[in-house]
C-alpha cells in the first residue's frame, strides 16, 4: 500500500511550482511563523477581550502539541471510528466496531476514536494500544479515556470540540460511524458536509449498522426522501457515504478505495490523483468519454510527477491523473476514483 500525503484540512493542498525545493520550502515555514507573531501583536493592537485571546492561545498550543504527537504516524494510513460512548461490551455495534478495529490494524492502519468507553473503546481493543490514537475531549462526564489508550503517548486531551474535531479530519483517511447520539451525527454532517464543498481530500465515508438494525437506514432514508426530493442535495451525494450491516464490507469500502486511488492535490487550476499504479490505455480512454461532465476543458490524461510537485519525494515515482476538474460535482469525483481502482 503506498503511503497517504493529503492528510490536509481546509482546501486541498495548492501547489506553487515556483516553491519546488525544500530551501524554498522552510523559507515558507518561517514566512508562516512570522505571519502568527503579527497576528498576536494585532490582538493586542485590536483591544481584543481577554476571553477571545484565551480561547485562540489554548486553540494554537493544544494544536500544535497535537501536531507533533501525529508527526512520526504521518505516513502511515488512518481510520476514525465514530460512535456512541455509552454502548455497553454486549452490544452488537461494540463487538462489530471492535472486529472492525482488528482487520483494519491487521493490514497496518490505525484507528483514531475520541478516546472514550463504548465504540471507541470497542474501536482501540480491536487495533490495540500500539495502533491506537484517542483525541480526548475535556468534559464535565464522560471524559476518562478507556483503558487501551490511557496513558498513552498517542493520547491527546483538547478543550474545545473544534479542534478536536478539525484533528479527526485532518488526518484520517478514512472515517466509519457506528450508532450514536448527537456527537455522532454532527461528525457525520460535518464529514459529508466537507467533503460535498470540497473543503477536504476525498476519502470513504462508511456507516455501519448490526444486523437487523435501521439505525443508518433512517439516515440514508431522510438523505433520499427528504434532502434529495427537496433538491437540497444532488443525486451524486449519495455516493460520499454508504450504509451497510457487514464488517467485511465496510473493511473491504476502506481497504479498496486506496487499491489504485493513492491521493489528490491540486497543481494550479489541474487536481492531480496520485496512483499506486497506472492505468490501462483501454481504462483511460473510457474516463474520456463517461467523466466529461466534471471537466472545465481538455481531456483526462495520465502523466509522472509534475515539478511543482518534486518536494513531495516519497510519492514522486507514483503516476498521475491529472485534469481540469470542475470543482463542483464531488459526488461524480467519488464515483471517478471507484471507477479507477474497479480497474
Amino acid at each position: 500500500m503506498g503511503m497517504p500525503t493529503n492528510n490536509s484540512f481546509g482546501d486541498i493542498h495548492e501547489i506553487d511550482p515556483r516553491q519546488p525545493d525544500e530551501d524554498v520550502r522552510l523559507a515558507g515555514v518561517d514566512l508562516y511563523i512570522q505571519q502568527i507573531k503579527e497576528t498576536a501583536d494585532k490582538l493586542a493592537r485590536d483591544g481584543a477581550s481577554r476571553g477571545d485571546i484565551k480561547l485562540l492561545a489554548t486553540a494554537l498550543r493544544e494544536l500544535r502539541y497535537c501536531f507533533k504527537v501525529f508527526q512520526p504516524l504521518r505516513l502511515r494510513r488512518k481510520v476514525t471510528v465514530f460512535g456512541s460512548a455509552r454502548l455497553p461490551t454486549t452490544d452488537a455495534s461494540y463487538q462489530q466496531a471492535l472486529e472492525f478495529g482488528k482487520r483494519l490494524a491487521e493490514k497496518d492502519w490505525m484507528v483514531i476514536t475520541g478516546a472514550a468507553f463504548g465504540i471507541m473503546e470497542a474501536g482501540h481493543v480491536g487495533a490495540g494500544r500500539d495502533n491506537s490514537i484517542g483525541i480526548n475531549i475535556l468534559l464535565p462526564f464522560e471524559q476518562s479515556a478507556n483503558p487501551i489508550i490511557a496513558g498513552s503517548h498517542q493520547l491527546m486531551h483538547l478543550k474545545y470540540f473544534f479542534t478536536r474535531k478539525l484533528l479527526f479530519l485532518k488526518e484520517s483517511d478514512a472515517i466509519v460511524l457506528f450508532p450514536g447520539g448527537f456527537g455522532t451525527l454532527d461528525e457525520g454532517f460535518e464529514v459529508l458536509t466537507l467533503i460535498q464543498t470540497g473543503k477536504s481530500h476525498m476519502f470513504p465515508v462508511v456507516m455501519v449498522d448490526a444486523p437487523g438494525s435501521d439505525y443508518w437506514q433512517h439516515f440514508s432514508n431522510f438523505c433520499r426522501e427528504v434532502l434529495l426530493k427537496r433538491k437540497l442535495i444532488s443525486e451524486f451525494d449519495l455516493n460520499l457515504f454508504k450504509v451497510t450491516t457487514s464488517v467485511d464490507e465496510a473493511a473491504n469500502e476502506v481497504l479498496n478505495f486506496y487499491r489504485v486511488y493513492h491521493s489528490m492535490r491540486y497543481v494550479k487550476n489541474d487536481l492531480v490523483l496520485r496512483l499506486n499504479s497506472r492505468l490501462s490505455d483501454e481504462l483511460l480512454d473510457h474516463i474520456n468519454t463517461e467523466f466529461t461532465d466534471i471537466i472545465k476543458g481538455g481531456r483526462f490524461e495520465q502523466t509522472d510527477a509534475l515539478a511543482a510537485e518534486a518536494n513531495e519525494t516519497h510519492v514522486a515515482s507514483l503516476p498521475r491523473l491529472k485534469f481540469r476538474f470542475d470543482r463542483h460535482k464531488l459526488g461524480r469525483l467519488r464515483q471517478l476514483i471507484d471507477r479507477i481502482n474497479a480497474g
